[in-house]
Formats: C-alpha cells, structure tokens, sequence
C-alpha cells in the first residue's frame, strides 16, 4: 500500500485553496479533469496529506488550514465538494532569516516543503530552504527567487541526498506555456521572429506583491521562452476586480517566405491558482518519490514543470 505524501506549505494563498481543495474534490467524485498524471510512481492525486501549514497573516495563524485558505484576501472560489477539517493549524511563517531552527522542528514527520510564498522575497525563501535541508525535507521552490538556480545550495541539498525542486513553476497552460509554443512553432515551421510581446493582468494578492516586488520575475518569465532576446515583458498589472482570474494578451510579429508579413495576437483568459495547483500535484509527488528512491539533487522529470531550473539565468 503506497504511503501518503506528507506535506508541509509555505504560503496559505489562493495556490494552496486551488491546491487543498482540489484534492479533496478528486477524493469526493474521483474527477481527473486537469489532472495531467493521474499517478507519479505510483503515487495518486488524492494520496497527499498535510502536515504543517506556515503563513505570516496574522488573521490566519491558528486557524485550521481549510478554514484559513478562505480567508481575505484570499479570492480563489469554493469547489463542489467536502472539506473536512485538517486537524493541522496555521504556524507562524518567517518574516526574516532567523526563525530557521524553529520551522526545522516543526517539519518534523514532513516529507515535502512546498515553498508556495510570494516572490520577491529571496532571504526567506532561503531560509526555508535552509529549515527543509536541516529536517531532511525535500524542497520544492515555485517562485522566481533563485533557490535551485544557486549552485551552493544545490550542492548542500545534493550532499544530503535530499531532492530540491525549482524555479518558478510554470502554469498548467499559462503565459509562458502558451508563448513558448507559438515561438516553437514559428522555428519549427521555419519563420522568422522579428519582435513579440506579453502583458500579464491578474487579480490574486500574488499579482499584487509582484507589482511591488517584480525583481526575478522578469528575468524568470524570459528564461522559459526561445528567442527571449526578441521579446519584451510589460510590467505586471494588478487589478482587483479580476480576483483569481489572470488575463493575458501575446503579441508575436515575424517574417514568412519573401520577407511576407506575419502578425499573431492572442487572449488568454485562465484561473490563476487552478494552473498552479496542476502543475504543484506532479511537483509534490515527484520530490516525494525522488527523496523515498534516495535521489538528491534537481530531478530530471521536473524541468518541464519550471519557468528557470537549474543552469537558466538569475
């Protein structure tokens, strides 16, 4: 009988409702719509279990992680299923490097560290990083902050045979997925890109907190596309009223047969924390199956999951 993935998150925003209640939905009616790997070596989307939870809001430390993740300003909206109360309250999450020894303990029984905080904020989430190491936890980092892209703490994760998963997760079918296949496609079909562009908008506090705090996000959005020397990023926009929605628009100008024009413009319209949660599924299940076969280090099978894996620039 396969064991369940004993799971510690970062972060009790609209990733992780997107992410709790879409498990328990997939436990209620047996849904494997959006489910990409209905089993990762074995492992099923319904066998996960959290076992900690740490958040800096105030309003959500003590609460039961399934009553915390739909507290404001969490807007991600509430699935048709049960939810049963997780018996795992919310910890106080770090708000700088110190605090480390304390959140080491509290993974104790853990087997995954979700790092599911905003971006932005590099010294804490390697001060996670640094909590999962010493409790010998996997790590899985999905912000732009360069955690798996830093060679020393790689080496530290590798030397003690634990697995560490990052940069930046790429959404299920999100901007940087959708881009990078049009880009693809024009190499492929032999093309010449002469210029593109990609404007992000969306309403989650993350969006929010990036507008603030862009720093990597730029950079790491580049790393997943081909050609990214001929492609602009326009700031990211935060607007409420969009809540869990992300609205974005490509642009993608290029050179057919004789020099002939070519002129592509598209609308993507997806729920945010939906794309995060299927993609955050395979991300759990693949460190817990790296760290139970004794595998350290950045697993192959994630790459295609990440915006900057390791060797992708800072």
């Amino acid at each position: 009988m396969i064991k369940p993935v004993k799971v510690a998150v970062v972060g009790v925003g609209n990733n992780t409702s997107a992410l709790v209640q879409g498990i328990a939905l997939h436990r209620h009616n047996g849904s494997l719509v959006g489910v990409r790997r209905p089993t990762v070596d074995g492992l099923a989307v319904g066998d996960i279990e959290f076992v900690a939870a740490f958040a800096t809001s105030p309003e959500k430390i003590g609460r039961d992680l399934t009553e915390a993740i739909f507290l404001p300003p969490n807007n991600f909206p509430r699935l048709d299923c049960d939810l049963p109360e997780a018996d795992v309250p919310v910890t106080e999450g770090l708000v700088d490097a110190t605090g480390v020894d304390r959140v080491a303990a509290a993974l104790a029984g853990a087997e995954v560290l979700l790092y599911s905080a905003p971006s932005g904020r590099p010294e804490i989430a390697r001060a996670y990083a640094e909590a999962a190491c010493s409790a010998g936890v996997a790590f899985i980092n999905t912000t732009a902050d360069p955690i798996a892209r830093d060679p020393q703490v790689m080496s530290r994760f590798e030397a003690a045979g634990l697995p560490l998963l990052g940069d930046d997760l790429a959404s299920q079918f999100g901007t940087s997925v959708v881009h990078n296949a049009l880009l693809r496609l024009l190499q492929e079909r032999g093309l010449t890109l002469v210029s593109s562009y990609q404007v992000n908008l969306g309403g989650t506090e993350d969006f929010r907190n990036l507008v603030e705090n862009p720093n990597t996000k730029k950079q790491s959005k580049l790393n997943a596309l081909p050609d990214a020397d001929k492609v602009e990023m326009a700031p990211l926009g935060y607007l409420p009223h969009l809540r869990s929605q992300k609205v974005a628009h490509l642009n993608i100008e290029a050179q057919g047969w004789g020099e002939t024009v070519v002129s592509l413009d598209v609308k993507l319209k997806v729920n945010d924390p939906s794309g995060a949660a299927g993609v955050n599924i395979d991300l759990i299940r693949i460190a817990a199956s790296a760290l139970r076969n004794g595998h350290g280090g950045h697993p192959a099978q994630a790459t295609s999951l990440l915006k900057s894996p390791p060797g992708t620039a800072v």
